[in-house]
């Protein structure tokens, strides 16, 4: 690549307002009109509520012809304002001195992102040091690289002659394996020096070279499996032409700002994903008949349900064609689907809200007229005695009005179950629906009329409280959506403010939060300086001070102080918006024991519907017995034959679980992930920002001479005043604890890799490390010992002197963690039998920090390969193993650990994809009590499936010996169901005040935010 001046990109879609966009039967209209134009329909994107059409990998040279075709349906597309803006905009690549790990990225983020637009338009190749700006007209050239230039780091573009950067989403990029593939791929095309790879982005930059265009390189890509689309902004759509809200005030000038601010978000398709929302998805029996039916188009393994959400995701590329197909056999089996749109409420998820509350309506006219029929019976059939005995053995007669109200009744509460009964039959595939039909239709017959409208009663309610249990876990997660405002107070270029909903602000905007105020988005304070209360987001009991440069996020709460904050996320992509989607998707990676349930299930039924037939006819047929006694008998085996209790308990039980460690701050990304921490034998802990504070401090002062500490800190701080490395910044954070003021250096010049040198009230003086003391020279053996001494200890050392004077030594370390001990501790207490630290530090350092921390086994000297033999290792040795590090750049070693856990995740978008667990604050108290609540989890489950699986045993053993009745039967089965759900539900809560040693709110966790003195005593090498 060759380093020059500036260079032109391409953009990566079209977007288009549509006049008269806002169904989907002009949806229909616009795939067959414009889909021949742009390539196929597959290039075509809708969002019907905003009227938005996007073309993806859309050309600007066909704008005519699409407007043309759009024209053709009676419809008129107007490009978006910004849109036209955008498409002169360039792909810029910079090559950045000093950029090679994840530290240096947040610190560009910091620095850039509001530069451009927000962190959306950064991506970053540490490993080759390269960092994209995605189109964009907010920042020139020269713009970024000064900004660039403030982190201590230094930006020069990369260009060839007038060829152009491109930028590609590629669909399927999110690990290392896929950077092969596609090096593998395109290398011959473009060069393995062309490429960059943002896998946390799923983002693919292309440097500026003439060999091959857009066309050819997707084609490549396409050739690995993946798919690649020229880059186009995600997280927020630009503002209609005419915004359907119009704010007070508008008219008077300002419409043009409030554009320039407000922004309505269109929904983020999953790359490589369908994503459908299936109406009336309530059960295991829907999501059963849905793998029958979708699984043939598909294959069952591409399968994924999210009952929570009433979600199926489809792990393929994204086609029109065969998404009709998809819809069509989802209707097949008595559903509804329609596309996923985040947070949208479509017709249909209206007409399924009211399906339900019709459906709550009829349980209850069920149960209402079986009463009445009791009643009637009871009074005109000789008293209770004589109802119960007719309902149960069809002893006597069931007075007329009696029947019809038992009549009606049964047919309330078949309203619902009878289609799917119907739609079993039909596929001679036996649900619990047609169990059910069956032995009601089975009592109708013979004349036990009571029992038939109990059975359907409490059928009906049984399903009744399958969606209450559902509903109460939605609502749990729902709760953390209500963490954030819906609305923000904006404020304006003219100086003016406005409240305005959340999901309209633009990135970059300026927003006020008042005191007390809840945080409405993630953001950068500009202005004003408050304490934050971060609790609802990471557990986190004391608030965090924030002031200007610092960064807040939705769903916190602002303390005493105003603060002015530039937004960097979009409303549905900010941090709480990321927790919310991952607790929301995390059911639908179900946890062992749920497939356990779902395989015992599928054995079961049949297997009692075997011996119920089995129980009608061998007695008779072998024994002489009574056929009505027996085929009774055989219809209450039928009914416990429904695995309900069984069935609903484990999905809820973990739905709350997640729900209850998101509230801890604790983002568990799915049911089996959930169950793996019961069982860890061992956990490996990185040291560097896990056991240690992650950042260097100055633990030593040592004058020497006859100087003084404040002598010799405020010449350190004077010479490092202006650099940005972080030995210099522990430096002058130390100076600005102790209150020293130091006047910046003049004349200061770099010595790459060894000091600086600089003038002083006019004196030459000089810094820099053990090895820059014998480049000058020095030659005192008191100096050298004593820096020896320091060295040997782990801590690297800062000489301060002026020509072949030492003025003294700086000692800078980084600090352990002041709770990593008590945690070492509360986690043996809580069964992790072995606690291992990774380290590639040297071994007498590491040894030093075992020792302090309780550390049960030290591996020293690592390199990033030799964690991940380390980890397979401890697999080998003690079986479940998990892996405790920043979910980025110990990524390798916790993809080869049971469990990955990654520390301090709030604000990383990487951390909270990469790991199996995410911890949102930097706490580590939060790991013993996931170990506790993974292994209270398991409890519930264990004690759900027995009790469920105990009554079922019971009722058949009744049944046989003849102690068992239909309304017995389902009573208890409902009454099962009721006590499963509520048990599980208890896990929703659970740990919220608990005050073991250890546990969240057990005040061991403190807060890297937090100022504090810093630790002298414990410290480890910078």
């Amino acid at each position: 690549m060759k380093v020059d001046a500036a260079a032109t990109g391409t953009a990566g879609s079209l977007r288009f307002k549509v006049d008269g966009l806002d169904c989907q039967n002009e949806v229909r209209a616009l795939r067959t009109a414009v889909g021949p134009v742009v390539g196929g329909d597959d290039k075509l994107s809708f969002h019907t509520q905003a009227g938005v059409m996007e073309v993806l990998s859309g050309n600007p040279s066909e704008l005519d012809a699409i407007q043309r075709a759009v024209a053709t349906t009676g419809m008129r597309a107007h490009l978006l304002p910004e849109e036209a803006a955008r498409q002169a905009a360039p792909t810029l690549l910079f090559r950045v001195e000093g950029l090679d790990c994840k530290n240096e990225v947040a610190a560009l983020k910091r620095e850039i992102g509001p530069l451009v637009g927000g962190d959306a338009w950064l991506m970053f190749d540490a490993t080759k040091g390269l960092m994209t700006v995605a189109p964009q007209r907010k920042a020139t050239v020269d713009d970024i690289i000064g900004h660039v230039a403030r982190t201590g780091m230094r930006a020069s573009l990369v260009v060839e002659g007038a060829a152009e950067a491109m930028l590609f989403r590629v669909q399927g990029l999110d690990c290392k394996n896929e950077v092969a593939a596609l090096t593998r791929e395109l290398t011959p095309l473009v060069g393995e020096s062309k490429l960059a790879f943002d896998t946390a982005e799923g983002t693919m930059t292309v440097a500026p070279q003439s060999r091959a265009a857009a066309d050819l390189i997707a084609q490549a890509v396409a050739r690995t499996g993946m798919r690649a689309e020229l880059w186009a902004p995600q997280a927020a759509s630009p503002a209609p032409a005419q915004p359907a809200v119009v704010h007070e005030g508008s008219a008077c000038g300002c419409g043009a700002e409030v554009q320039e601010v407000f922004s309505p978000p269109i929904p983020t398709h999953l790359p490589g994903q369908v994503v459908f929302r299936i109406h009336g998805m309530d059960c295991a029996d829907e999501i059963a008949a849905l793998k029958r039916e979708v699984g043939p188009l598909v294959g069952e393994d591409k399968l994924a349900f999210d009952l929570l959400n009433g979600r199926m995701s489809i792990d393929v590329t994204p086609d029109s064609v065969l998404e009709a197909r998809i819809e069509k056999a989802v209707a097949r089996a008595g559903l509804r689907a329609e596309p996923w749109i985040e947070g949208g409420i479509s017709e249909a998820a209206q007409i399924e809200e009211r399906r339900k509350r019709v459906q709550s309506w009829l349980t209850t006219a069920s149960g209402v007229l079986t009463a009445l029929g009791f009643a009637v019976h009871a009074w005109l059939g000789g008293g209770v005695i004589a109802a119960f005995e007719a309902g149960e053995h069809a002893m006597g007669t069931t007075p007329l009005p009696s029947m019809v109200l038992y009549a009606v009744a049964v047919l309330c509460a078949a309203r619902y179950v009878g289609p799917k009964a119907w739609l079993a039959a039909k596929r001679l595939r036996p649900d619990m629906n047609l169990l059910m039909v069956v032995a009601v239709a089975g009592a109708i017959g013979i004349g036990a009329w009571f029992e038939a409208a109990t059975v359907s009663f409490f059928f009906a309610l049984a399903l009744a409280l399958e969606a209450w249990s559902l509903g109460r876990a939605r609502r749990a997660v729902a709760a953390l959506m209500e963490l954030a405002p819906p609305t923000a107070r904006v404020k304006l270029e003219d100086g003016s403010e406005r409240d305005v909903p959340a999901a309209e602000v633009r990135v970059g905007a300026r927003i006020i939060i008042r005191p007390g105020d809840k945080v409405p988005l993630d953001g950068r304070v500009a202005a004003g300086e408050s304490e934050v209360n971060q609790a609802p987001i990471t557990g986190e009991s004391v608030p965090v001070f924030k002031a200007q440069g610092d960064d807040v996020f939705a769903g916190t709460i602002n303390g005493e102080g105003a603060i002015e904050v530039v937004t960097t996320k979009a409303a549905n992509d900010t941090t709480l918006a990321q927790i919310i989607r991952m607790v929301g998707s995390a059911q639908s990676r179900r946890a062992p024991s749920e497939q356990w349930v779902e395989k015992f299930a599928r054995v079961y039924t049949p297997v009692v519907m075997v011996l119920a037939v089995a129980i009608f006819l061998a007695p008779p047929l072998l024994f002489g017995g009574a056929w009505d006694v027996w085929f009774y008998r055989a219809l209450v085996l039928l009914v416990i034959a429904c695995p309900c209790a069984l069935v609903i308990s484990t999905p809820v039980t973990i739905v709350a679980a997640l729900a209850g460690a998101a509230k801890q701050g604790v983002l568990v990304k799915g049911g089996t992930h959930l169950e793996t921490p019961a069982h860890l034998k061992a956990i490996a802990l990185d040291k560097t920002g896990t056991l240690t504070e992650g950042r260097p401090q100055v633990v030593e002062i040592v004058p020497l001479r006859g100087r003084s500490e404040t002598e010799l800190l405020g010449l350190a701080a004077a010479l490092e005043a202006r650099s940005g490395h972080p030995i210099a910044r522990a430096i002058l954070a130390k100076a600005a604890e102790l209150k020293i003021a130091a006047e910046p250096a003049e004349a200061v010049q770099a010595i790459t890799g060894r000091g600086v040198s600089g003038r002083v009230a006019g004196r030459e003086m000089w810094l820099g490390s053990r090895r820059y003391l014998e480049e000058r020279g020095v030659n005192s053996a008191e100096v050298l010992q004593r820096a020896d001494a320091l060295s040997s200890a782990g801590r690297t050392i800062v000489a301060v002197g002026d020509g072949r004077d030492v003025w003294g030594l700086v000692a800078v370390a980084d600090a352990v963690r002041p709770e990593a001990k008590d945690i070492v501790t509360a986690l043996h207490r809580a069964g992790i039998g072995h606690v291992v630290m990774l380290t590639g530090d040297n071994r007498a350092t590491a040894e030093a920090i075992a020792k302090q921390t309780g550390i049960d086994e030290v591996q020293a000297e690592l390199l990033p390969g030799d964690k991940v033999a380390a980890v397979e290792d401890l697999v080998r040795r003690y079986g479940s193993v998990a892996m405790v590090g920043d979910g980025v750049n110990d990524a390798p070693a916790m993809g080869r650990a049971n469990l990955g856990i990654a520390m301090g995740a709030m604000g990383s978008d990487a951390a909270i994809e990469t790991a199996d667990v995410a911890l949102m604050s930097d706490d580590l108290s939060k790991l013993p009590w996931l170990v506790r609540h993974s292994r209270a989890t398991l409890a519930v489950i264990r004690q759900n499936v027995a009790f469920s699986i105990a009554v079922k045993l019971l009722f058949t053993a009744l049944t046989v010996i003849g102690l068992a009745s239909l309304w017995g039967a389902i009573a208890a089965d409902v009454g099962a169901s009721l006590l499963v759900v509520l048990n599980g539900l208890r896990l929703l809560n659970r740990g919220q005040t608990s005050s073991q040693k250890g546990g969240p709110s057990s005040g061991l966790g403190v807060s890297l935010h937090r100022h504090r003195a810093s630790t002298i005593t414990e410290t480890v090498p910078a």
